[in-house]
C-alpha cells in the first residue's frame, strides 16, 4: 500500500466529481490525503467520511473566480489570483511540505491546484498531473475560432504558472484532437466517469435537465419555463416551481438518476458534466459564459462533434431552445458513435501505478489506452 497526496481545484464540482471517481479506484490498494478548498471540500467529505477508510480530506485556502451582476468578472478574477500567489502561496506551501513528510507521502497527484505540486518538488517527490485545463498547452487548436485561439495561448500561461515539470502529465477531455509537438509525451483520456454513470442505463422519460451556476440570471429560468417540457433545475438550490420548472438540491444519487432517464440536457458547458452525459448517449444545450473562454472552448469542441449544441448564456432566447429541441435527432449518430465509451479512469490509474513502481523513469505510457471515441471539432 502506497500513500498518496492528492490535491484539486475547489472551484465548482467537475474537479471533485473527477478525483472522487480517482480516488474510489485507489483506495482499496492505498491509503489517501486530499486537499481541497471551496464547493469540493463538502462533496468529498459526502463521499468520504471522516474515519470511514483510508481517505483523509484537509481544507486549504484556494482561488475562487468572482462574479459582478451575474457575469464572471474576468479582471477581479485575475486580481484575487495574484493576491493569492504574493500572500497565501508560499505559507501554503510550507505547511503542505511539512504534513507531506509527517505523511510519508510515496506520491501527489494535482487536479489544477498550485501549492502541492511546488511542495512535492522541493521534497523530490514525484508528482502527477491529471486536469483538463492542460488541453490549453498539450492540444493543437486550430479548429477554434481565432479569438478563442488568442484566449487559450493567454490561459495557458496560468496553467503553466500552476502546474509545470511533472513526471506525468495527464489530460482528461470529452475531445481529443492531435497533441502539440513537444507535448507527445502527454496521455489523453476521457473524462473520468463515476461508477455510477458507468452502470446507469439510458431511458428516456420525457423532461429536461438543467444543471446551471450559481450565478446564472434568471431570464434564463423565464427562457427554460417557456420551453414546452418539464425541467428539473439543479445548481441553484432547492426554490418553489416556476411553471413547468423544479428546483432541486444538490444530491448526488437524485442527480445521476435523472441524466440516465431525461431527454436531453441544458447545462453550463463544464468538461465533466458533457462527459457523463456524452456516456450515456443524452443530447446538449451546453449554455457558456461569453467571458469564460474554458466553457467556450468545450462547447465548440461538442458542436463539432455534432453530439450537441452551443449558445452563449447572454443570447439564450425561447426559439433557442426550441430550435434544439426540434432537432434532437440529429446529434443520434454521433451520440451513438460515444456512447459508454468515455470513460477514462482505468487509464490514469495505470500511469500512477507505474509512477509509483517506477518513481524516476520515462513517462508513463499505459498500454491499453482507448483512441479517441470522438472526432476532432470542425472548425468555427
Amino acid at each position: 500500500m502506497a500513500r498518496i497526496a492528492v490535491s484539486l481545484c475547489g472551484e465548482g464540482r467537475g474537479h471533485a466529481t473527477r478525483i472522487c471517481t480517482l480516488i474510489e479506484q485507489l483506495v482499496p490498494r492505498h491509503e489517501i490525503l486530499v486537499y481541497t478548498s471551496g464547493d469540493a471540500t463538502a462533496l468529498l467529505r459526502s463521499r468520504f467520511p471522516e474515519g470511514d477508510g483510508p481517505v483523509r480530506i484537509a481544507e486549504i485556502p484556494g482561488i475562487v473566480f468572482q462574479y459582478s451582476g451575474g457575469r464572471l468578472d474576468v479582471m477581479r478574477s485575475v486580481a484575487v489570483g495574484l493576491d493569492y500567489q504574493a500572500r497565501i502561496l508560499g505559507p501554503l506551501v510550507d505547511r503542505l511540505m511539512n504534513e507531506l513528510e509527517e505523511f510519508g507521502a510515496d506520491l501527489a497527484v494535482t487536479d489544477f491546484e498550485p501549492a502541492l505540486p511546488r511542495a512535492a518538488k522541493r521534497l523530490s517527490l514525484p508528482f502527477v498531473s491529471v486536469d483538463h485545463q492542460h488541453f490549453l498547452l498539450a492540444y493543437d487548436l486550430s479548429s477554434l475560432p481565432v479569438s478563442l485561439r488568442c484566449q487559450a495561448w493567454l490561459m495557458s500561461n496560468a496553467v503553466w504558472m500552476y502546474v509545470s515539470d511533472a513526471a506525468d502529465t495527464v489530460i482528461s477531455a470529452f475531445f481529443r484532437p492531435p497533441l502539440k509537438r513537444g507535448w507527445e509525451h502527454a496521455v489523453q483520456v476521457g473524462p473520468l466517469v463515476r461508477r455510477e454513470i458507468t452502470r446507469a442505463k439510458p431511458e428516456d422519460h420525457g423532461f429536461i435537465l438543467s444543471y446551471l451556476r450559481r450565478h446564472t440570471p434568471f431570464d434564463v429560468i423565464a427562457t427554460l419555463a417557456d420551453c414546452g417540457m418539464p425541467v428539473k433545475v439543479y445548481g441553484l438550490g432547492h426554490r418553489e416551481p416556476v411553471g413547468n420548472i423544479s428546483f432541486h438540491a444538490i444530491d448526488e444519487t437524485r442527480f445521476v438518476e435523472d441524466l440516465a432517464r431525461c431527454r436531453a440536457l441544458v447545462s453550463a458547458a463544464g468538461n465533466q458534466l458533457i462527459g457523463e452525459a456524452l456516456q450515456l448517449g443524452k443530447p446538449m444545450l451546453v449554455l457558456p459564459e461569453r467571458a469564460h473562454a474554458e466553457q467556450m472552448m468545450n462547447s465548440h469542441f461538442l458542436a463539432g462533434m455534432r453530439a450537441g449544441a452551443f449558445c452563449p448564456l447572454e443570447n439564450f432566447s425561447p426559439a433557442v431552445v426550441r430550435g434544439f429541441l426540434d432537432g434532437l435527432d440529429e446529434f443520434a449518430p454521433a451520440l451513438d458513435a460515444v456512447r459508454g465509451r468515455m470513460d477514462g479512469t482505468p487509464d490514469v490509474v495505470r500511469v500512477l501505478e507505474h509512477r509509483l513502481q517506477c518513481p524516476v523513469s520515462e513517462p508513463a505510457r499505459p498500454e491499453g489506452s482507448r483512441p479517441a471515441a470522438a472526432a476532432p471539432a470542425r472548425g468555427g
